[in-house]
């Protein structure tokens, strides 16, 4: 029996469970936001032809101008369906646009006219890879972007405030030299905000030069006519792509696998500081803020999970295994064309919205966090071993013996206490004030320049 196709039996969560929360790539990265895209090359193309005085190639008016791009700006879903219903008929996506433009100018002087340059010289491919370099730049640059400057805003804001907060570190997953918990915070930040800077620097490529990437119908038609810089033109001016002049039939996606490659280290690093900040909540460094009604465990009332930080996590994955598949396969086609990019390439949504998914739930995970002063003030004073390390290395300043070795008899594997360490430093041979330097030293106290790199961030003005 049939299932109706609903948000319950959708088959990618994407358009089931977490429809709602991707609504907003679907304007670029959906089959209708294709159709739309393929629209707009096909218009522009033949603007531009109109323009260009090639012989036997009507110009148009400004209203039929405007004519042509109406179908695209007023592009709806009714539009959509019909050229899914001629694609039935011709088993051709980019056939099936080119027929439904040609229905369009029926009984419009200026543009039937013109129908049958209605894709004049172009390989399916020309319109494909041009309408995918922009449904990524659009989808980048009004979805992911502002939402990953959400994220620096939140994680901005959470170091800022607790810049001076002495947190005890963990290497290895032992005690190590303290630092700011701002100061962790921050190093997420600018990790992030170097990331998001090399992205959005990534150029998308375009081309339009037929069947194989050597303009061989457009010559056979205009000898005479300069076709490279004619679709360099179109291509930068028209769609705002970078323009590819060495392509076979597809453009190479190069500059895809870029993109896709900036976005994979993005989510690692929201990977990782996912991880990161599940273990600071288990520590107890952060409390959660709980809401009315929302239920943690099904048995244990008492629990309030990292959800948010574990389903980031969860999508980051997924996210992150679709992009790299991305990066490794669409580079590579066999001689001057195969299929195998086409359907790889209808997962663009799929990838991004896991994405997108991830961040919004690293955001409303961020905003529950409270830091436990308490709890962290705790583990520092449970670990003044911590301070062997600037003891041993003022030792070395004045040339003591064996300077580490003496620490580590004194600390490791052992309990040392604030008085412990206060008379190793009493009995030390080093001047006065070192001496007293090193007795005012706390695990509290002992953070370097944490609090000054923290604070460091606040001029940052990447955010855009």
């Amino acid at each position: 029996m049939a299932t109706q196709l609903t948000s319950l039996s959708a088959l990618s969560p994407i358009d089931g469970r977490y429809a709602s929360k991707t609504d907003s790539l679907r304007p670029w990265l959906s089959e209708a936001a294709f159709m739309r895209h393929r629209v707009k090359v096909e218009i522009f193309w033949l603007i531009a032809l109109a323009k260009s005085g090639l012989p036997d190639m009507p110009s148009f008016s400004g209203q039929s101008e405007n004519q042509l791009i109406d179908l695209y700006e007023k592009f709806s879903d009714k539009d959509a369906q019909r050229i899914k219903d001629i694609e039935a008929v011709t088993n051709h996506d980019v056939k099936a646009v080119e027929y439904w433009m040609k229905e369009k100018v029926i009984g419009q002087a200026e543009l039937e006219k013109a129908s049958e340059f209605i894709h004049f010289a172009c390989t399916s491919e020309d319109i494909n890879n041009t309408s995918h370099g922009m449904m990524l730049l659009g989808a980048r640059d009004h979805v992911l972007v502002p939402k990953l400057n959400e994220l620096l805003v939140a994680l901005k804001n959470i170091a800022l405030t607790n810049a001076q907060v002495p947190m005890l570190s963990r290497t290895h997953g032992q005690p190590a030299s303290p630092t700011t918990l701002g100061k962790e915070i921050a190093n997420i930040y600018k990790r992030l905000e170097r990331a998001i800077s090399v992205m959005q620097g990534v150029p998308l490529f375009g081309k339009m030069n037929g069947a194989v990437g050597n303009y061989n119908a457009h010559l056979a038609a205009y000898p005479d006519f300069d076709w490279e810089n004619f679709a360099k033109h179109v291509v930068e001016n028209d769609l705002g792509l970078t323009f590819n002049p060495y392509t076979i039939q597809i453009e190479p996606h190069d500059s895809m696998a870029e993109l896709f490659d900036s976005f994979t280290r993005i989510n690692t690093i929201l990977l990782d500081m996912d991880r990161d900040l599940w273990g600071y909540i288990s520590l107890g460094y952060f409390k959660q803020r709980t809401k009315e009604g929302e239920i943690g465990s099904s048995t244990m009332p008492h629990k309030v999970n990292p959800i948010d930080f574990e389903n980031s996590e969860g999508n980051l994955g997924i996210a992150n295994a679709l992009l790299k598949h991305l990066s490794e396969k669409l580079p590579i086609s066999r001689w001057q064309r195969d299929l195998t990019d086409s359907t790889v390439l209808r997962n663009l949504g799929t990838a991004f919205g896991h994405s997108l998914l991830a961040y919004d739930s690293a955001i409303k995970g961020l905003s529950k966090l409270e830091t436990n002063h308490v709890r962290i003030k705790e583990d520092l004073e449970q670990c003044w071993e911590v301070l062997a390390e600037p003891i041993q290395t003022v030792m070395r300043r004045y040339a003591i013996a064996n300077p580490y070795e003496q620490l580590k008899e004194l600390t490791r594997g052992k309990s040392i206490t604030k008085e412990s360490i206060r008379d190793f430093i009493l009995n030390l041979a080093i001047p006065q004030e070192a001496k007293d330097d090193l007795l005012k030293m706390t695990p509290h106290s002992y953070v370097g320049k944490a609090v000054e790199l923290t604070l460091r961030i606040k001029d940052s003005s990447s955010i855009v």
